[in-house]
């Protein structure tokens, strides 16, 4: 009786005619980008399903939408929900829109990052977002710029945080000194940056590793001379903990030979 789903809904002709199946739906495994759920007791604010996609994807709407659905199924929520899309332009195409248009019209927003590019009058979190689809030059200008809009130390290392963050993956082609000089901290208390202090610690650990090199090496001339440079390289490439083991191990060296055997095993010669 084809007619009986027209009279149960609406907008399908009375003539038209059906297949009835019983697919199997394989579930795959999905991970969100983010689900954010509120730490209140307010039950009508909902849960955010967050996704970011700056290439086109022709089955991202379809796994997007299984993901939410997947685990509003495996795990049963009280609250309702909201999608938020991140999405770098309008020109990219996620798939075909006309299965999901009533999920994407009312339960979805959709932020066009390239929407700030023109737009000056934005909030520090939207400039926040701006800077990843900036140019260089401007993204470090506008960095600085959040940065001398803080009203609180605590915001400000907030927003050096996620400044840093968003310039290293952006640029990686900048030296870490190079990025906090373009972003022109030298009047600010950088000390308690996250990014400030990685920086100190790898200064620190390749000080250290220079330093153990160059007393290994120091030992090895005088009790054998002159070094070839190929064994120079090789040793200076050893890590700290294999440094400590040469370190020890040469105590026991008679002939240039042991050195070399020793190296092989290390994995320094081919």
């Amino acid at each position: 009786m084809p007619g009986i789903i027209a009279e149960l809904i609406p907008n399908i002709p009375s003539d038209c005619e059906f297949d009835c199946i019983a697919p199997v739906i394989k579930e795959l495994e999905f991970r969100l980008d983010g689900l954010f759920i509120p730490q209140s007791e307010n039950w009508n604010i909902p849960l955010i399903f967050l996704e970011a996609q700056m290439q086109s994807d022709a089955v991202f709407y379809g796994r997007y939408f299984a993901e939410i659905f997947l685990y509003l199924q495996q795990y049963p929520e009280k609250r309702p929900w909201q999608g938020l899309l991140i999405l770098h332009n309008r020109q990219q195409y996620l798939g075909e829109s006309v299965p999901y248009q009533v999920l994407l019209r009312e339960q979805v927003k959709c932020l066009y990052l390239e929407d700030l590019l023109p737009r000056a009058d934005i909030s520090p979190n939207l400039a926040l977002l701006k800077l990843l689809v900036l140019e260089e030059a401007e993204a470090f200008h506008l960095g600085r710029h959040i940065l001398e809009e803080s009203e609180t130390q605590t915001t400000f290392q907030q927003r050096l945080n996620l400044i840093e963050t968003i310039l290293v993956n952006k640029f990686p082609y900048l030296g870490t000194q190079e990025i906090l000089r373009m972003l022109d901290l030298k009047t600010a208390d950088i000390t308690q940056s996250r990014f400030y202090q990685e920086v100190v610690e790898v200064g620190r650990q390749e000080g250290l590793l220079a330093g153990e090199a160059d007393l290994i090496l120091r030992q090895l001339t005088r009790k054998y001379g002159a070094l070839t440079p190929e064994v120079n390289q090789q040793i200076k490439a050893l890590t700290i903990a294999e440094l400590g083991d040469l370190g020890e191990a040469l105590l026991d060296f008679v002939e240039m030979s042991d050195l070399e055997n020793w190296l092989s095993r290390c994995g320094s010669l081919s």
